[in-house]
């Protein structure tokens, strides 16, 4: 029998309402920044102020498990290149800004030499200032050219929202430039007539990697003027490119300089990334070029209060008996209602669409008990919306009609929402890039700013509230990407193959796993090698074959069955556990129940409804071993890594009653199983070492899924993945080992790099994943430790105090630390599947 877990959707159900918090707070610092003068007759509270407000009531001071007080910093100034244009000195100084922070001007001269250059400095460091100096001079000297665009740059977003953000910023700072900068967005939401006009007068474009790959590349003879005059190539939070996303566009960008080649241009790359580990490393990955690195951040900074808030127990019991803790998501519902009364500007932070919809929905819902005209000051902001909605919500937040906001990650990527007073963050977002990045949307016009981190009730959030030296003691950690994943390079290859004929000089650029791909496409038929070089010969778009965010199949269309109206869309990878039949769907404050999945179709047919509860997906997972690249001896066990095929199927659905999180049953689902070849890492257990950790054959099931649950839980601690990137499974007895084994595994075809991570920091992991289980406060097991919402064997069997001994024996084997952990392998065969498909 096998115990697994692979966690799909993320969601809260809400738990029960209490009142009350507070800690010490200190006053907040108020620093400026350049470009962000005071505003006039500032009498906002003081983030110390506000927390004490925050944590006033009965009970809530406890609730704080930590303070953090990050003291203000002084900046320090330099002057601009003498190189950059006198006229964009000038616009830049009306926008506010005398002179330039260091790091800025150290960017700029890397940019002006021809050299690409990564700024990694903190959350409103100006690092967009930093690279448009640059760009906005070489535009500038561009548009006294005959043609009037004798150079163009083109800027690249992860989101839609941030490039729009972006093209008012450039087009406000540049207008003293008159019509020498003409910037524009092209994206999915561009109308057609605006196209044409783009593509001929724009000199400055701003997209996204989606765009690149699917419009912009395989139609470049249409873009070759702006192509040949490219000189710049603006890449903004370059930190969020990793896992397989970040593959994939590391590929893109390949794609883009070899047609840019074509064309006689060899743009120089300007990557803004937040503070990160080896930033100039990461982005020599992503671009495959030479990068240097300015990461000494300059710019003042007010001073931060960061308070870890852990919701209290409740008198409730969830699966088993285990204690429940007051979810997340009601928790900040209330500090975003309490936040709104105070008329302090805020955003929370929420891991899920659902989740950011069902915070929005309970602060309204108090907040109309206290006032009705506040209700429209408080709105969800997530990715799925239609375009038009998204731009209205963008609109209201820079306008200062919305005072709280619940957001997903789509907002988190470098709006410049100015005037914000606070964070709270639903849940440890993954990263402590992610987690600085968020907390850095407060005070970004240099003031102080406070920052709450609200713990989930799962094993890491548990961890770190009560090891905070966890979060603010360590660096941020690398990127993790892996551009030769076979599944992520074949379908590039033929993209490139298309756009132009492969030949032996491009191999090179693509990198070291491309002769052995190469006859794997021509075989499948994908690719036909002649004389010259490879071609793509077939009828349909070769782009199409590569999904770049890693989803899996074309999205999910959620429609109004009543009327037919499109209510919004969810990935094809997400749809089994996000919109099956009875599902509970959310959207701008309406609840929906899902009638029917169509898989064939890509439709979920949804109908307004009104259900007292909300629904959690569960799943089961199989595995089997491909091929062992690397073992090495912990005792008698093996830590292993290497390829597995996973065979996962969501099984059933929870209901859980909305305000107390009560499971009310649960339904069984019929959904086909989808196939997963990838990469994982495995360890081993032997009886000797079951003896000596005193686990018996009736505890060993409960311990290895126990310790399964708990270390998945604990791997986005080391790797810059999160928890639904990654799953597991454990084995009383395992086939292919024939030992007791546990598997963590990555939930993308071919692997992301999350398991390898996990390979080269097991001893630090493992030892992390026992000290939670160990210090949880609970006697059999609870969600804050060993249990998990999605396993599809309801949590049955597992055993906290046996997983405990049986990873203490096993540490007790592990060889000692390394200075320096050996690379593994290189790269690895696999079929080079372009439809592979994505389970979770």
């Amino acid at each position: 029998m096998a115990f697994n877990h692979l966690p799909a959707a993320m969601h809260d159900a809400l738990g029960p309402l209490s009142a009350t918090p507070v800690t010490d707070s200190v006053p907040m610092a108020t620093n400026h920044g350049p470009g962000r003068p005071p505003e006039s007759g500032d009498s906002r509270p003081s983030p110390g102020t506000v927390l004490d407000r925050l944590t006033a009531g009965a009970g809530r001071a406890a609730r704080i498990t930590h303070t953090e007080h990050l003291p203000p910093r002084a900046g320090r100034h330099a002057v601009w290149p003498d190189r950059i244009r006198p006229e964009v000195i000038n616009a830049i100084q009306l926008a506010g800004v005398d002179h330039p922070w260091a790091h800025q001007a150290a960017a700029a001269e890397h940019a002006l030499d021809g050299e690409s250059v990564v700024i990694a400095t903190g959350t409103a460091s100006g690092k967009s200032l930093a690279y448009l100096a640059p760009v906005l001079t070489t535009l500038l000297e561009g548009s006294e050219a005959p043609n009037g665009r004798g150079t163009t740059a083109l800027y690249l977003s992860p989101t839609k929202a941030l490039a729009a953000d972006q093209r008012r910023a450039v087009k406000a700072l540049a207008a003293p430039l008159g019509n020498s900068v003409r910037p524009a967005v092209y994206d999915g939401d561009t109308p057609v007539e605006e196209r044409e006009w783009v593509r001929q007068y724009a000199n400055y474009v701003l997209t996204n990697p989606d765009m690149l790959h699917r419009g912009i590349l395989p139609a470049h003879p249409r873009w070759s003027s702006f192509l040949r005059s490219l000189r710049y190539v603006v890449i903004d939070e370059c930190h969020t490119y990793r896992g397989v996303f970040g593959s994939h566009v590391a590929q893109v960008l390949r794609r883009l300089r070899r047609v840019c080649a074509r064309y006689g241009s060899d743009p120089v790359f300007l990557l803004a990334s937040a503070t990160a580990a080896e930033p100039a490393s990461a982005a020599g990955r992503l671009t495959g070029l030479p990068v240097h690195e300015v990461a000494d951040d300059a710019s003042p900074r007010g001073e931060v209060v960061f308070a870890l808030w852990e919701p209290p127990l409740t008198e409730l019991h969830g699966e088993k008996g285990a204690p429940v803790r007051r979810t997340a998501t009601a928790e900040t519902a209330d500090i975003l209602t309490d936040l709104t009364l105070q008329d302090v500007r805020s955003v929370a932070f929420v891991r899920s669409r659902r989740g950011a919809e069902l915070v929005s929905v309970i602060a309204q819902e108090r907040l109309a008990e206290v006032d009705r005209s506040l209700v429209g000051r408080v709105a969800a902001y997530r990715g799925g919306y239609l375009p038009e909605e998204r731009r209205a919500l963008e609109r209201a937040l820079h306008s200062g009609e919305l005072l709280g906001l619940a957001a997903t990650t789509a907002l988190e990527l470098g709006i410049d929402v100015s005037g914000l007073d606070a964070v709270v963050i639903a849940g440890y977002p993954g990263t402590r890039a992610s987690l600085w990045q968020q907390a850095g949307r407060a005070g970004r016009a240099g003031q102080g700013a406070l920052a709450i981190l609200v713990a989930r009730d799962d094993p890491l959030d548990t961890f770190l509230v009560h090891h905070p030296e966890a979060l603010f003691q360590q660096p941020v950690e690398s990127t993790v990407l892996d551009p030769d994943n076979p599944y992520v390079l074949a379908p590039h290859l033929c993209a490139a193959a298309a756009e132009l004929p492969l030949t032996e000089a491009d191999l090179a650029l693509f990198g070291p796993a491309v002769p052995e791909l190469l006859p794997q496409l021509v075989t499948a038929g994908l690719l036909r090698r002649r004389t010259t070089g490879w071609y793509w010969t077939r009828r349909e778009r070769a782009a199409d074959l590569a999904d770049i965010r890693g989803e899996g199949g074309r999205p999910v269309q959620i429609v109004e069955a009543g009327t037919g109206r499109l209510l919004g869309t969810v990935d094809e990878g997400a749809s089994h556990t996000a919109v099956h039949d009875g599902a509970v769907h959310l959207h701008q404050g309406r609840t929906y129940l899902v009638k029917r999945l169509d898989l064939a179709d890509s439709v979920a047919l949804v109908e307004e409804a009104t259900p007292p509860y909300s629904t959690t997906a569960r799943d089961t997972t199989a595995i089997s071993v491909l091929e062992t690249d690397t073992e090495i001896p912990w005792g008698g066990g093996r830590l292993c890594y290497g390829s597995v095929e996973v065979t996962n199927q969501v099984v059933s659905f929870l209901r859980r009653r909305l305000i107390t999180g009560e499971v009310l049953g649960e339904s069984k689902l019929d959904l086909p199983p989808r196939t997963l070849r990838t990469r994982a890492v495995w360890w081993t257990v032997t009886e000797d070492q079951l003896d000596a950790a005193r686990v018996n054959p009736e505890q060993l099931g409960g311990a290895l899924h126990a310790a399964e649950h708990a270390s998945i839980g604990m791997l986005p601690l080391f790797a810059t993945c999160d928890r639904r990137d990654i799953g597991g499974v454990s084995v009383p007895l395992h086939p292919d080992t024939l030992l007791p084994t546990v598997f963590v595994y990555d939930g993308h075809p071919g692997g992301a790099g999350f398991a390898e991570r996990a390979f080269h920091t097991a001893r630090e992991w493992l030892t992390a994943t026992r000290e939670a289980i160990a210090s949880c406060e609970c006697e059999a097991g609870c969600p804050s430790c060993i249990q998990s919402p999605k396993c599809g064997n309801g949590n049955e069997p597992l055993h906290k105090r046996a997983a405990v001994r049986l990873l203490g024996e096993l540490l007790r084997s592990a060889p000692p630390p390394k200075t320096r952990t050996p690379d593994l392998p290189g790269p690895r065969t696999a079929e080079a599947e372009a439809g592979a498909e994505v389970t979770g």
